[in-house]
């Protein structure tokens, strides 16, 4: 540090040497928080800065350590966040995720799932059944006691248990039913597409009032097909871009460059071989990290 206490280029070396390791962990327990790209990565940001600031030599744990302040920075975050997801424009999803390799098994409909506990339970979940870490230090984190944090993660987990995967899809098998949903869906083959779609199927569209998407999820086989057919129009007349089949939040699906010039993902929920849930990612502000 200078003498007015501002980090000087050899202090912010230092600092980086035990920090940039565990970026990537970090990074993941901030957007498995918060669903988004560009906050977890301010969230890390921030963290830095007070590692910087920390009396490191002091710190016995440096993992623990930044894992409490990210969690922590991350709470801060959803306090604020929640007034803005009210008043958010049609279905909100999390920023997409095309990973070559599953780091856990937090899936997009656990995701969604997981907005729906209490800032806490979701913290409580995520560190202790996601990341593995002890009950006392999720305490000492969340600034509990160990049977209250139990306690959120036992809730949590009763409320989470319907989204999680039941049993594990191979992924060539997902991403062959991608593929195909992808084909059927851009050159209007509505019978191939109707037959891989389950009869309970739903699908939800997240535009964020920046593009064009269903305000209301579309429930139902036959308001899915409805929907798909006057979708098969515009991609027959207008074009629809596969740029990537992969992995998007742990779910098979594709990457598409629509007529308009922007990304667009799309993630299938499957079991037992048919599509029970289509989510389409278009809000062009969660898709920047992508270009």
């Amino acid at each position: 540090m200078t003498a007015e206490g501002i980090p000087n280029a050899a202090d912010a070396a230092d600092a980086a040497v035990s920090f940039d390791p565990l970026r990537p962990l970090l990074t993941r327990v901030a957007y498995r928080m918060l669903g988004s790209v560009a906050d977890a990565e301010d969230v890390v940001q921030d963290a830095f800065i007070r590692w910087l600031a920390a009396d490191r030599d002091a710190v016995r744990e440096p993992a623990a350590f930044l894992r409490r302040t990210v969690t922590r920075l991350c709470l801060d975050h959803i306090k604020s966040a929640r007034n803005q997801r009210e008043t958010y424009v049609g279905p909100w999803l999390p920023d997409p995720l095309v990973e070559e390799e599953e780091e856990d098994d937090v899936t997009l409909p656990l995701m969604l799932a997981l907005e729906r506990l209490s800032p806490l339970e979701r913290a409580a979940f995520l560190l202790h059944d996601v990341f593995g870490v002890e009950f006392e230090e999720v305490a000492k984190t969340i600034d509990r006691d160990p049977a209250a944090t139990r306690q959120l993660a036992a809730r949590a987990r009763t409320h989470v248990r319907d989204a999680r995967p039941r049993y594990k899809l191979e992924k060539e098998r997902g991403l062959e039913i991608a593929n195909a949903f992808f084909a059927a869906s851009r050159s209007g083959d509505m019978a191939t597409l109707g037959a891989m779609l389950a009869a309970d199927v739903g699908m939800w569209s997240d535009g964020g009032g920046k593009r064009p998407a269903a305000l209301m999820p579309v429930l139902g086989y036959d308001t899915v097909m409805k929907l798909h057919r006057s979708l098969a129009v515009l991609f027959g007349k207008y074009g629809s871009t596969l740029i990537h089949a992969g992995m998007i939040n742990g779910l098979p699906g594709f990457v598409t460059r629509e007529a308009d010039g922007e990304l667009q993902t799309t993630a299938l929920e499957i079991e037992d071989g048919k599509v029970t849930a289509i989510y389409v990612m278009r809000n062009p502000d969660k898709l920047k990290h992508m270009h």
